[in-house]
């Protein structure tokens, strides 16, 4: 985005989702995205996926909510 210079809300603006969604995204703080909302931002910041996705292993991004049992 900064090399496009466009803000979080103008992408999710373009891509037509809320600022929140966004936000949530990009700070990885989702567990799935549809495959029409990542076409669109790909489109809208003319890229691939793999340029925007990063794969973590389940055990690197341990749950929340084990968290606060102490597991």
């Amino acid at each position: 985005m900064a090399d496009r210079k466009m803000s979080l809300n103008d992408l999710a603006d373009k891509v037509g989702i809320t600022n929140v969604n966004m936000s949530r995204i990009k700070t990885g703080k989702i567990k799935a995205i549809r495959f029409s909302t990542l076409n669109a931002i790909c489109k809208v910041l003319e890229c691939e996926p793999g340029d925007i996705l990063k794969y973590l292993d389940d055990d690197d991004d341990p749950d929340p909510s084990e968290e606060d049992e102490g597991i």
